[in-house]
């Protein structure tokens, strides 16, 4: 452990924000997951619901800086790919 202070504190931040992204990052996967799940069922609606949800969740976990830009458009870029699967 640090000896200094506001080494100490920096430690817990950063502990803290460790957490909180690895639960945004898994709740990426799980969006991911749900458009792969819709367009295996060949359910067009709810492929597209949840194509909108992962680009949403996307773009958040994008500004908040859990994940770069670039990173968040080439998986919503692959999520565009899956759910036009469904129209060709």
């Amino acid at each position: 452990m640090a000896n200094i202070k506001s080494q100490v504190k920096r430690i817990k931040t950063a502990e803290k924000a460790r957490i909180r992204n690895k639960a945004i990052r898994s709740e990426l996967k799980t969006y991911v997951k749900r458009v792969q799940q819709a367009v295996e069922a060949g359910n067009k609606d709810a492929a597209a619901e949840a194509t909108r949800l992962c680009y949403k969740k996307l773009d958040q976990a994008a500004a908040k800086g859990v994940i770069h830009k670039n990173q968040a458009a080439n998986r919503k870029s692959g999520v565009a790919r899956l759910a036009n699967k469904l129209s060709a």
